[in-house]
Parts: C-alpha cells; structure tokens; sequence
C-alpha cells in the first residue's frame, strides 16, 4: 500500500492532493498504482528497499529515448530516493493503453519505430553513467570496441555475481569461461556502430498507446550492438509476428546474426539466473553448448 509519507509526498510534488489509488499488480521488483490527482492520472511506482539513484537512472534513460523523437515513452514528472518519510519513487505520465490495437497495424509502426531508434548512434558503446538492469547493476563503462564491451561490462559482471550467489556449478562456471574467451571469434562479423538501445526490451516492457502507437517502458539504457535487443525480443516471446519483418525491412540487421543470436541472449539469461535463481540455469547451460 502507499504510506501516509509517500502519499504527503506525492501531494507536494504533484500540487495537488491524490484523491484515488488504483494498485497495479505485477511487478516482481517494485510497487505500482495508478494516482488520480485533480482529475490527472499518473503511473507511480515505488520501492522500500531501493538503491541510491535506482529510479534516477530510470528517469536518465526514459529521458533519453524521449530525446530521440522515435517512439514514445511516458514523460518523468518526479522521482526520488528513500527517505526517512518515504521510500524511493518515481512519478510518470500516465499513458492509457488501447482497446482497440490492430495487431498488424502496431506491429509494423513498433518495428519501424525500433529501427529508428537504433538509428540514433553514439561514438562509444556504454553510456557515461551506469544504471540498473531489475534490481541489478548494470555498468556502462564506455568503449570503442563491442566485443570487448560486451565481454567486460555485461557477460563478466554477471558471472561473477552467479558465483557469488552460489549458481554456478564447476561444469557451468567452466562453460560460461569458454564462451568468454572465444568472444572474438564468436562475434566475428558483428555491428562497429553503437545504437541506442533499450535496453530490457521484453514483452512486458511494451504497450499499444492510441492508434497503434507503440510504447516503450523500464529501460535499461546503452548504446550497444542493435542485435542484443532483437535477440532479446525473440528469448521470452510476446512480440506481435510481423514485428522483426517490418523492422528488417526499415533496417536490416547483418549477415550472421541468426549466429550470435543466442549468444545474445546469454546476457539476459544470466540476469534472470541471478535474479530469480536455477529455473533459468538450464538455457544458460544450453547458450553455451552451442558454442563450445
């Protein structure tokens, strides 16, 4: 429920008294509702436990694919760490989901729409912060050269934390090594243009806004090879089937990318072992036998 603090907070942030709370159920990480204040609604979401510059480098990242004019994402009105009074908090425009999506029509707009948005290039790949991933940290450090990037900032870090959490056993652990260190062969052919990218771009992490309009939420910002994010809409299903044509169309993705496909998804995979435990150990195992 939302505290007496957060919602006083929510009152001097907003100006104005929210007057109906509608909790939104779903969420594995954070808190939600819908705030109607003044007759305005808005999408809230909080979190007791938070760390520092949790929903700060949220609001960074939905600031930074609004900067791109491509595809929409709700606007940041607030956001805030824990406080004494009140836990850490983010405010955003609340955006009405369609009932009347036609299918084909949202699919071929969100693939052109995600096209556009990996079109938005970037010197390095990273970001000159770091952020989240979940609940987890995602470090962007930035460089000139993918592979290594995604060696060094995303298949490295979270190895390191699944063994710290005691979900590797020596068979995994010596798989996952293996693939690190062919990393250059296996990537060969790759992207050498850093793409803005969501970042966490899974089913739940979309919707269908009016007249087809897609919309993208709870990103985990970098500038990175383009094809991370359409492995990752291809791992966990969900995305309407004409979406990846009508992407290809507007910007087709290289030779071998059926290849590294799941090579790609390695790094999601590893996020949710280490978020959620072993149900996910099994398709780590499995990325990796396929290319060692």
């Amino acid at each position: 429920m939302i505290a007496g603090g957060l919602k006083a907070r929510l009152a001097e942030v907003l100006g104005k008294t929210p007057t109906r709370v509608q909790y939104i159920g779903g969420g594995s990480i954070n808190q939600a509702a819908r705030v109607e204040a003044a007759g305005i609604s808005y999408f809230v979401k909080w979190k007791h436990s938070a760390p520092p510059q949790f929903f700060e480098r949220e609001a960074r990242g939905l600031s930074l694919l609004q900067q791109s004019g491509v595809i929409r994402v709700p606007a940041v009105i607030a956001h805030s760490d824990s406080a004494p009074q009140h836990p850490a908090y983010l405010v955003l425009e609340w955006i009405e989901e369609s009932p009347r999506a036609e299918p084909l029509a949202f699919a071929v707009a969100f693939g052109r729409a995600l096209a556009d948005l990996h079109r938005c290039d970037a010197p390095h790949f990273g970001l000159d912060h770091d952020n989240f991933i979940g609940e987890l940290p995602q470090s962007n450090k930035q460089k000139h050269d993918w592979v290594s990037f995604y060696r060094d900032q995303r298949l490295l870090p979270q190895i390191e934390m699944a063994k710290a959490r005691r979900r590797l056993n020596p068979t995994r652990e010596g798989l996952l090594r293996k693939v690190v260190e062919r990393l250059d062969t296996l990537l060969e052919g790759c992207a050498d243009t850093p793409s803005l990218l969501h970042g966490d771009l899974w089913s739940g992490n979309f919707m269908v806004g009016a007249g087809n309009q897609p919309v993208i939420l709870d990103p985990a910002v970098y500038y990175g090879d383009r094809e991370v994010e359409i492995a990752m809409t291809d791992l966990f299903g969900g995305f309407p089937p004409r979406f990846l044509a009508a992407y290809q169309e507007a910007f087709p993705l290289f030779p071998g990318h059926e290849r590294r496909k799941a090579l790609y998804q390695l790094y999601p995979l590893l996020v949710h072992l280490n978020l959620f435990g072993e149900g996910y150990g099994a398709r780590v195992d499995e990325v990796c036998r396929k290319y060692v």
